[in-house]
């Protein structure tokens, strides 16, 4: 549909000045279906924004039927913030689910004979009659946990009839055994059925079925919306995606935009399938690549792009000039890397860059505690971005288990762990994803402040270290309203800081302990440093702590994470020597490789290492760099820190494994000092 009027109120030229040339060519992309590949910092939202606007001026399309679709509600709430800005006072910026929802309230009368009922809260509430009514100790699995596994299946559009081909299909581990949780999402569906109660997924189950029952009503919707901009694309679930098809028909009037790079939530549904093969669905569709980032120096976005795996997305170009080199910092243990992350942030501020300009990042929830009681400590303001720990479902559900028993305990640490393995702890166990390794965490977390409590207070009881939790949530809960941001990666995204420091960045944290024997698991983890590392501006630090201590209170040796040897910038090779060196003694002079049989144990050590990380053999060590510790024989880890392509964290990450290998040729005493470029404390 053309516009007659509303487009002579924007001046098409006005819309376009200030924008570069490729979001130039994304706005003036106004017809058919296009995808825009958005990098981090390039723009986005006001490229979306200014392609809505040009449309309307040039007269493309009435403002009246378009629909800009989010995925949260403050990305919907920007939107429609920025097209007001640029004059447009009838675009519609909506989230997919409030959309569907204003739809459902108009339709559903004359549909159902009644009004709409509101969507629930949460499926919690709902969720506990029927987790006490598991036999034997699935009766304590917590409710959130099944909720968690019910919305996996419904953002899938699984029934529950087809669960237990679905999870053995995708090698899902539940948090039951998979007949039980079949049941419990069949109870949950008929209890909400009988209640008349709808959940957020069933919004846009329940308007996709409108749409296929009722031509009139389908009819209506798409002369409504006609022309649609869908935002974080490589965010959309099949749910998702089935609604926009209905809403789009046969018509082509769709243009997305996304970075398969900042895929982060494969844990709800979302998958990049949909941003990635855009053009297999629409072999015209235009397609446009925004590479200018506007935020990171040319040194973090150099450090970010080692991440970006081939074709997965556009690689960044800073517009900005020259800052620090981003750090990788080596700790001894948890409390030097916490004193470290202080120390720094604290530096920071002396030379004038804000608190609230500076954040610190970390995997999952838990981690974020200990954080703040140092900042506390320092007397460094601070506030957590999201859910605070101690207010997480899963925490207070965890202490609320405990009770309010004032009778001392012998092992009051022992006497938590129990209570905790009927809700489904297992210390040190492996969670099966996400949602579980942020229960997980937090537990660990929980029973190691048990643990020091115990040790303090050797007559408490559970009722004591309630309190003590209640003391902690109240301090937790007396943030200020500016100072250092503490988040999770998760919650992170979209935003951006002068300095970002990324904490525990080691195997098991980053990537995660349950994503080792899945490769697009890894991957996921990938982009999930990718992410964070984005988020800064100007100065960027990433630490690890070689040990940290257990649930059970032993220091455990760590590794850095594997990413971290991909950080590493290529070094240049070693000029070709000019004449012939010397014959290393023990080896043979003749005309074929003396080193070939240490290449070879080398070779084969790679190899290994590679299938045990799940990458691909490269990332260990190039040919090259085999050949040249062939040739070199290091004998020390020293000596290993100065051969090409053996920076700091590879040879933290495979000295040691790298010597053994050269053993039979050197056989030398080993040396264990590790040879650190950066901060190792």
């Amino acid at each position: 549909m053309v516009t007659k009027a509303a487009h002579l109120r924007i001046d098409p030229d006005e819309v376009l000045s200030g924008l570069n040339a490729e979001q130039q060519a994304a706005a003036q992309a106004v017809r058919g279906p296009v995808v825009i590949l958005a990098g981090a910092g390039t723009g986005k939202t006001r490229v979306i924004s200014h392609r809505v606007a040009y449309a309307v001026a040039t007269g493309a399309v009435d403002e009246r039927v378009v629909l800009v679709v989010s995925f949260t509600n403050k990305a919907a709430g920007e939107m429609a913030h920025r097209l007001r800005g640029l004059g447009l006072q009838r675009a519609t910026a909506s989230t997919v689910h409030a959309a569907a929802r204003r739809q459902l309230a108009h339709f559903w009368p004359a549909w159902r004979g009644r009004e709409l009922p509101e969507p629930m809260e949460s499926k919690v509430p709902m969720l506990v009659p029927i987790a006490r009514a598991l036999p034997g100790n699935y009766r304590f699995t917590p409710a959130k946990g099944l909720a968690e596994e019910i919305e996996w299946a419904k953002n899938r559009r699984i029934t529950p009839d087809r669960y237990a081909d679905e999870v053995a299909r995708a090698k899902r581990t539940p948090p039951l055994p998979v007949d039980l949780m079949q049941r419990a999402y069949a109870d949950y569906e008929r209890a909400k059925q009988r209640a008349g109660w709808l959940d957020f997924e069933d919004l846009l189950e329940e308007a996709i079925r409108l749409y296929a029952e009722d031509d009139a009503a389908a009819a209506l919707v798409r002369k409504r919306f006609a022309w649609f901009s869908v935002d974080e694309y490589q965010d959309t679930n099949p749910l998702q995606q089935a609604l926009l098809d209905t809403w789009l028909g046969d018509r082509r009037e769709i243009g997305v935009v996304g970075d398969p790079n900042q895929t982060i939530y494969s844990f709800t549904g979302a998958t990049p399938e949909y941003l990635l093969r855009f053009h297999d669905r629409y072999p015209d569709a235009t397609r446009v690549s925004l590479v200018r980032n506007y935020r990171s120096t040319p040194q973090v976005l150099a450090l970010a792009n080692r991440l970006v795996t081939a074709g997965a997305g556009p690689r960044l170009v800073s517009t900005h000039q020259g800052g620090p080199e981003p750090e990788v910092i080596r700790c001894h243990d948890a409390a030097a890397e916490r004193a470290t992350i202080v120390r720094r942030i604290g530096q920071l501020m002396g030379r004038g860059v804000p608190a609230e300009e500076i954040a610190v990042l970390t995997r999952t929830n838990a981690q974020l505690d200990p954080i703040a009681d140092r900042l506390r400590g320092a007397g460094i303001a601070f506030r957590f971005k999201g859910t605070p720990f101690y207010r997480t479902p899963h925490v207070r559900e965890a202490i609320r288990a405990l009770g309010t028993s004032p009778e001392p305990v012998d092992d009051l640490a022992g006497a938590v762990s129990q209570r905790w393995e009927t809700m489904g702890f297992v210390r040190d166990g492996i969670p099966s994803d996400a949602a579980a390794a942020e229960r997980q965490s937090a537990f660990e977390a929980l029973l190691a402040i048990a643990e020091r409590f115990a040790v303090e207070y050797p007559e408490a009881s559970l009722g004591d270290l309630v309190g003590e939790y209640r003391r902690l949530a109240a301090i937790e809960a007396d943030q200020d309203a500016e100072g250092v941001t503490l988040s999770t990666i998760h919650g992170a995204k979209g935003a951006e800081w002068q300095a970002v420091f990324v904490a525990g960045v080691e195997d098991g944290s980053l990537p995660i302990r349950y994503a080792f024997a899945d490769p697009a698991a890894v991957a996921e983890e990938r982009r999930l440093l990718y992410v964070a590392l984005t988020r800064a501006a100007r100065h960027l630090t990433i630490t690890w702590a070689a040990t940290r201590q257990t649930a059970k209170g032993s220091e455990a040796k760590q590794q850095p994470s594997r990413f971290l040897a991909e950080l590493e910038p290529p070094r240049a090779r070693p000029p070709k020597p000019t004449g012939r060196r010397p014959t290393p003694a023990g080896h043979s002079s003749g005309d074929g490789d003396p080193h070939q049989a240490t290449f070879e144990r080398l070779a084969e050590w790679r190899r290994d290492r590679a299938r045990r990380d799940g990458v691909p053999a490269y990332v260990v060590a190039h040919d090259a760099h085999l050949r040249a510790i062939a040739a070199a024989r290091p004998r020390t880890l020293d000596a290993l820190g100065t051969l090409p392509g053996m920076g700091p964290v590879k040879v933290s990450r495979y000295g040691d494994e790298i010597l053994d290998a050269l053993a039979p040729a050197v056989n030398p005493e080993r040396n264990h000092t590790r040879n650190f470029e950066a901060v190792d404390l």
